[in-house]
């Protein structure tokens, strides 16, 4: 059993002044059992609790710490950058700098806007899209997530044709039937939206690889087929890519697809683990927001210059030869791993990975879409995720979330995964 008495002395402690003693929900590990862990520090591959237990993270704050956490020359960039100052509610010539390099790194984006979250940045987005065409409504993807906007933060009902329904409390039923939900890697139900309502849908959004029902590729062609047939019927697509933006490759991930969004969403690694969001596109679209153009959009903390400098020097970083061909090749490691050893049990399952995205799920045989995803076997992968636990491994607390390899995985981190993963599953399958 791990020691965990100082982060249950942390639990009681913030069940008392914070909400379900977490500031997002997924801490809470309600996904899998048991009492949350409380993170004091993270150095490169690993995170130690309170009680200083160390684990291999593939959490890795949810997607920013691709570099691993407290990598030497983004602190000191940090740490200089604080000492002038952690704001100023003006424009800093570091802002100027990030979104240069954001449009040198991705064709498509001839303006960026920085924000502060990926929810902010499809909230723009949205807002954007329904000024740019003067439609209310949007189609998005069943297992997609795009941020907890009310817009957004709805799941399909019963039908292709169903209404959304919120996915919250507090979510207006009137603002909520603004979005269609459609399922991933299927052209039908989009279609039959256009041909229901030809001049209704402003926009289509998509994460290009999804990562949110755990990670599950597009179809070869899908995205591409996308956005001919938002186009087709005069509305936007929207790439989602807060998550893989700058995670599979030195750019977007739409690229790799043949996809021609005309909006994308930014954020975790341009911040280099700092709160961060960006909305880019074209010149055309991007002019639509205030001071320029009708919509308005604001931050206090838009573009922090202490945010910026972290993702500057890991954008820098990452942009060294032979960067992405190191980050692939342990998440190759990682992924092909788990698989054979997965099919070294009697257990039913799959290993989804795309670049340094990975989710093992359990139960299922073929994950593509969210409805395969609900199939998995999610007490089984409770029990997994506390037996890796118990062997020194940090999963996210969730079949549906992505695991995230960092730079900082090295072989013999990468060998102790595998090894835990084979003495977990041999655990699961004699039980």
């Amino acid at each position: 059993m791990i020691e965990a008495e100082k982060s249950a002395a942390l639990l009681a402690r913030a069940a008392a002044v914070i909400p379900g003693a977490v500031n997002s929900p997924v801490r809470a590990w309600k996904a899998v059992g048991g009492a949350t862990l409380f993170i004091a520090r993270g150095d490169g591959p690993a995170v130690i609790d309170a009680d200083g237990n160390r684990f291999i993270d593939y959490v890795g704050s949810y997607g920013p710490a691709i570099l691993g956490h407290a990598h030497p020359e983004v602190v000191a960039a940090v740490a200089e950058e604080a000492a002038r100052g952690f704001g100023y509610g003006a424009p800093t010539e570091l802002e100027v700098a990030l979104a240069e390099r954001i449009a040198a790194a991705v064709p498509m984006a001839r303006k960026v806007r920085l924000v502060s979250s990926g929810t902010e940045a499809g909230m723009t987005a949205i807002r954007l899209a329904r000024a740019a065409t003067g439609r209310p409504r949007i189609v998005k993807f069943d297992g997609c997530y795009h941020g907890h906007s009310d817009s957004l933060l709805v799941r399909a009902g019963s039908g292709a044709m169903t209404l959304g329904v919120p996915d919250s409390a507090g979510v207006p039923e009137a603002l909520a039937a603004l979005t269609r939900v459609a399922r991933y890697n299927s052209l039908d139900a989009v279609e039959r939206y256009f041909r229901a309502e030809p001049r209704e849908i402003a926009a289509v959004i998509v994460e290009p690889v999804a990562a949110n029902m755990g990670v599950a590729a597009p179809a070869p062609g899908f995205l591409k087929d996308l956005g001919d047939l938002a186009h087709r019927h005069g509305a936007l697509l929207i790439c989602d890519e807060v998550i893989t933006g700058f995670r599979l490759g030195y750019g977007t991930a739409h690229e790799m697809f043949g996809a021609a969004p005309d909006l994308i969403m930014l954020g975790k690694v341009i911040g280099g683990g700092m709160p961060i969001g960006a909305v880019a596109g074209r010149a055309d679209l991007m002019d639509l927001l205030a001071p320029v153009g009708p919509v308005y959009q604001a931050g206090t903390l838009s573009g922090n210059p202490v945010a910026v400098r972290a993702g500057l020097k890991t954008l820098e970083i990452l942009a060294r030869p032979g960067t992405y061909e190191r980050l692939d090749e342990m998440s190759a490691r990682l992924g092909d791993g788990i698989a054979e050893e997965l099919r070294g049990t009697n257990l039913n399952g799959c290993v989804n990975r795309v670049g340094s995205l990975v989710t093992a799920f359990l139960g299922v045989e073929t994950v593509r879409d969210a409805d395969e995803a609900r199939r998995a076997d999610t007490e089984m992968f409770a029990r997994f995720f506390h037996a890796m636990l118990e062997r020194g491994i940090y999963l996210p607390p969730s079949q549906f979330e992505a695991m995230f390899v960092s730079l900082a995985h090295r072989e013999v981190e990468i060998d102790r995964t595998v090894e835990a993963a084979r003495e977990s599953l041999a655990s699961l399958a004699r039980n």
